[in-house]
């Protein structure tokens, strides 16, 4: 019985290797060739001369102030997300009530809308309060798209806590505060970390909202410059390749480094 299900799930995971492995394996290729080895065909897919020019084309003040307008973006956006997502998880974890299920289903709500939806309505709200075209106000828009996801993704982690002793130091004393201070969140803080890397992930890659908000170029994240490539290099794919490889590259770092603690995180907040 074992071995009839080992058997499809390994067959699944080469299937899955191969439908997203291939594009990724085109694109590192695509960035070592020269602009007459991407056009030869099938035949230059693995079997081609290596080269750096590309790498040395892009290698320039904008790719690494874009790099860092990207950092700023992800970390100021994970910050701000965790700072209001984990009271509001665990209130949802312990408070029970009318408002308590009508906040619950809202969240829920705001996550199955559609990015679009939110661009004019925040569009209008960064205007007004004079964030837009800035930095700033692009974090708090990236914070209030993701705000919703976020506290979904907590609220298995405080559930997981054992009310017993919540209630056991309440008895000793300890304020409601005290106890999500120096009790709750301690206990969670896996749950916490697994969290601030997704959101970090996800901030760092996104590209509606910056490219919507902001209107200085040397405010542009990595994302919205890989796009602004396509016009700039026209017809040079290794190029543009290379860009989105050297963008990729901080992400595939941080998961590689947090692989295990994501791993865990997600199998414990799934357990609830």
């Amino acid at each position: 019985m074992t071995l009839r299900l080992v058997w499809p799930a390994r067959i699944g995971a080469i299937v899955l290797l191969i439908i997203y492995g291939t594009p990724l394996l085109w694109l590192v290729t695509t960035s070592f060739k020269s602009s007459a080895d991407v056009f030869k065909g099938i035949s230059t897919f693995l079997v081609f001369t290596p080269t750096l020019a590309a790498y040395q084309r892009i290698w320039n003040a904008d790719l690494l102030h874009s790099a860092i307008n990207s950092l700023a973006i992800a970390a100021g956006t994970t910050v701000l997300t965790l700072l209001l997502a984990v009271p509001a998880a665990y209130a949802l974890a312990r408070l029970h009530g009318l408002v308590v299920s009508a906040g619950l289903a809202l969240v829920i709500i705001l996550q199955m809308l559609p990015q679009t939806a939110a661009v004019i309505p925040l569009y209008e709200v960064l205007g007004t309060w004079g964030l837009l075209g800035g930095i700033p106000g692009l974090v708090l828009a990236d914070a209030a798209l993701l705000l919703p996801f976020c506290t979904l993704l907590l609220r298995p982690f405080f559930l997981a806590i054992p009310i017993e002793i919540e209630e056991a130091a309440t008895v000793d004393g300890a304020s409601p505060l005290r106890v999500f201070a120096r009790i709750a969140l301690p206990l969670a803080l896996n749950g916490t970390a697994t969290a601030g890397i997704i959101i970090f992930l996800i901030a760092w890659g996104e590209f509606l909202y910056a490219i919507s908000f902001l209107v200085d170029p040397q405010q542009y994240p990595l994302s919205v410059l890989i796009a602004s490539q396509l016009g700039q290099y026209g017809n040079n794919w290794p190029a543009l390749m290379a860009i989105a490889v050297a963008a990729g590259l901080p992400i595939l770092a941080i998961f590689l480094v947090s692989y295990r603690r994501l791993r865990e995180g997600l199998a414990l907040g799934g357990v609830r």
